[in-house]
């Protein structure tokens, strides 16, 4: 027993000593140590760490003690009460600075059996490959989330950490649900589910828009696909990574999965919406086009719209598991992509729309640096004039920025980014120095 509790007890009993032989000191003496009593356990019950207080530097696991997980869920429902139904991120028992060491990023200048040893010692750690207590409830999470009146479905996927996603990789959610306030945008993301993750999208919570980050099952989202095969092998150790980061390849596989498994639309994390999807099925966009003949000879993954089910996804993931390359950037992704739907695209009822250039790709990744610029005279003025009224036009769904070329250069004021977003956000914040 505490010194505290000890001494409160010796307390009560001289109290009780000095009240004994007056009934009516004794009956409010008895009262006030029954207040103390409860009110204290109260306080021990509110004791119980609150999943949703975003103050405490410590993360839950939710699946510590069945006695825990009960009081908790008591405490939990009258909360939920309060706040909307949907479902919130889950909270995952981990050390924030480990967020900043990712196990998907390879050494460089190794050989490829130097890196199989590295990648067979990594395994452990690569939780994304193995179905937990959390990534279990994957579907039935899925399934809650969207049925809470979406008009329409977004994925994104994000595998890297928490702490390398940015301001502006916030950017394309807030100018997503400027453009779509009643749809649902899930970020597919082990490390966005949690509560540094949820600290990073709550600008956007708290303005009741429907977003949530869910850790994925890899397992049960490959079940009975083509990648099941190649999952295994990666996990076995016996499958190269390549010197890729594997987080890009599974990011791929990942978007592929989730929209033959559900339908919807899935996006990369540097775009920004200008344009209602709504009324867009089965579609990928050019990335560029023959000028000679007009027809396309790039295709890209960065924006895939598809019903669920639909058998050009079942080729995609074929293609991935037979010809993987983890060793040169894009060949599982946009390579794939234009190869597979040149092989298959006009296979009677698939029904697929190419959309031009304009579409997602309106401005070539070696382009982009002129976009983020502010004009410096006139003729600088005019021309972002001209670019804004030509993206603005309707023909442009969404901008691509090419983040991976574009990070480190600043968003800066007036230019044509710039004032894009500002035409197509939300929120509105830090555009400046994201």
């Amino acid at each position: 027993m505490s010194p505290q509790k000890m001494s409160q007890k010796m307390f009560d009993y001289r109290l009780l000593s000095r009240t004994a032989k007056n009934p009516i000191l004794s009956t409010i003496a008895f009262a006030a140590i029954f207040f103390l009593i409860y009110a204290d356990n109260i306080v021990s019950n509110l004791s119980v760490t609150n999943p949703f207080d975003l103050k405490s530097n410590e993360i839950i696991d939710p699946h510590e003690t069945q006695k825990n997980q009960e009081t908790a869920l008591e405490f939990e429902t009258t909360f939920n009460s309060t706040v909307p139904s949907i479902p919130t991120q889950e909270k995952v028992v981990e050390e924030e600075d480990s967020e900043t060491q990712d196990p998907l990023i390879p050494p460089d200048n190794v050989s490829k059996e130097e890196r199989l040893m590295w990648f067979r010692r990594k395994l452990p750690e690569l939780e994304i490959l193995q179905s937990n207590n959390l990534s279990q409830k994957f579907h039935g999470r899925v399934l809650e989330f969207f049925n809470h009146g979406c008009t329409v479905h977004f994925y994104m996927t994000w595998l890297s950490t928490a702490q390398s996603f940015g301001k502006r990789e916030l950017l394309a959610a807030d100018t997503l649900f400027k453009v779509h306030p009643q749809g649902c945008l899930m970020i597919i993301s082990n490390t966005m589910d949690t509560r540094r993750g949820y600290r990073i999208l709550k600008p956007i919570i708290d303005r009741g828009f429907k977003i949530l980050a869910i850790t994925p099952d890899l397992p049960f989202l490959i079940k009975n696909t083509p990648a099941e095969a190649w999952v295994e092998d990666l996990k076995s150790g016996r499958k190269d990574p390549g010197n890729i980061p594997l987080f890009n390849n599974l990011s791929n596989l990942i978007r592929l999965a989730m929209l033959y498994k559900y339908g919807g639309i899935y996006l990369d994390t540097d775009f920004i919406i200008l344009k209602d999807f709504s009324g867009l099925r089965n579609s990928v966009g050019a990335q560029s086009v023959d000028p000679a003949t007009n027809t396309w000879n790039r295709l890209n993954g960065a924006v895939m719209i598809f019903d669920m089910n639909h058998p050009l996804l079942i080729d995609f993931m074929q293609e991935f598991a037979t010809t993987f390359n983890g060793n040169k950037w894009g060949f599982n992704g946009p390579y794939l992509v234009s190869r597979v739907i040149e092989r298959v695209g006009n296979t009677p009822g698939y029904n697929i729309t190419i959309f031009p250039p304009k579409a997602f790709y309106a401005v070539d990744w070696f382009k982009i640096k002129g976009l983020l610029k502010k004009p410096e005279n006139e003729v600088d003025s005019k021309w972002v004039e001209h670019k804004l009224a030509e993206l603005n036009s309707g023909e442009t769904y969404a901008l691509h920025i090419w983040n991976k070329r574009s990070r480190e250069l600043r968003i800066e004021e007036g230019s044509v980014i710039a004032r894009l977003i500002l035409d197509h956000c939300v929120i509105c914040e830090h555009i400046y120095d994201s």
